[in-house]
């Protein structure tokens, strides 16, 4: 499972960099105290990426009592390994991005987790269907592991901010707790996986160049860096790799990577009637 998500990563920066074309990829190796460690790859201030993150990790150790009790399993021991992504462009005009994938081992349960989502600052139709049908895509390869949509709806459910009453954005797929019984089952799913962690490029990379073009103003990029105020929000309050990264003693550097360089709060920020701004806010009622 560790080399499989070395792959990925690995395959993720190169493609990476041919769709930025002036940004590089740097490598930081960390250790975790307790066991285990990972490689994080940031790629900063490129020509389309402003922060985007690749990152690997494979961490075992023991959990928190209280913690190991809150998902499946026995016992404390466990251990971990995925690869995470998470793309800020620099242009509004460009979606955010958002990929992960995860082996987890506690006790007598093993299983997957994972998926990806689009996070538009700007809603175009033709990019919604062009992200969901790269995964339905890879889904219906392999129909007796993916269930196309069941984690689309999930994915809705899951990047969705109460306190907003609104999705974070378009959706993709999202699962977890796909438990593997055994060895044969356990190779198929990671078969998937392989795939679809490098699928991200597929679905991403054609929507980043549809929209590179389009002209930026001032107010565009504020609306953007609005907007990333609520990718912050739902990061630091729900998401559960975050939490398990800070609760299990993970490198806090490498877990808030996935956060943008560049936000702000208003107050009361409501765009007018009819604009693209509205547009994009009724996509997302929950």
């Amino acid at each position: 499972m560790d080399q499989l998500m070395r792959a990925i990563q690995a395959d993720l920066c190169k493609g990476l960099e041919a769709l930025d074309g002036k940004g590089r990829f740097g490598r930081d190796e960390w250790r975790r105290e307790g066991g285990g460690g990972g490689v994080t790859r940031m790629l900063v201030d490129g020509a389309v990426l402003e922060k985007a993150g690749v990152n690997f990790s494979a961490v075992h150790g023991h959990l928190p009592e209280g913690f190991a009790k809150e998902i499946p399993g026995s016992g404390t021991a466990f251990s971990a390994t995925g690869v995470s992504v998470v793309l800020h462009a620099q242009s509004p005009h460009v979606p955010a991005a958002h990929m992960n994938f995860r082996y987890l081992e506690h006790g007598d349960k093993r299983w997957f987790g994972g998926g990806a989502d689009l996070t538009p600052f700007y809603f175009h139709a033709e990019d919604k269907e062009h992200f969901h049908g790269a995964w339905q895509k890879i889904c219906a390869e392999f129909p007796d592991v993916a269930d196309y949509p069941a984690w689309r709806d999930a994915c809705d459910r899951y990047f969705y901010l109460p306190h907003r009453n609104e999705r974070r954005g378009v959706g993709g797929i999202f699962f977890d707790y796909l438990f593997v019984e055994d060895a044969k089952r356990r190779d198929r799913v990671a078969e998937f996986v392989g795939k679809a962690g490098r699928a991200l490029l597929d679905a991403y990379v054609p929507i980043a160049k549809r929209r590179l073009g389009t002209p930026v103003t001032e107010a565009q990029r504020r609306w953007q860096e609005i907007r990333r105020g609520r990718y912050v929000e739902f990061n630091l309050l729900y998401d559960r790799g975050t939490i398990f990264g800070l609760r299990t003693g993970g490198r806090t550097e490498s877990i808030l990577m996935s956060l943008p360089p560049r936000v702000r709060w208003g107050y009361s920020e409501t765009p007018a009637e009819g604009t693209p701004e509205s547009t994009l806010l009724r996509q997302l009622e929950a």
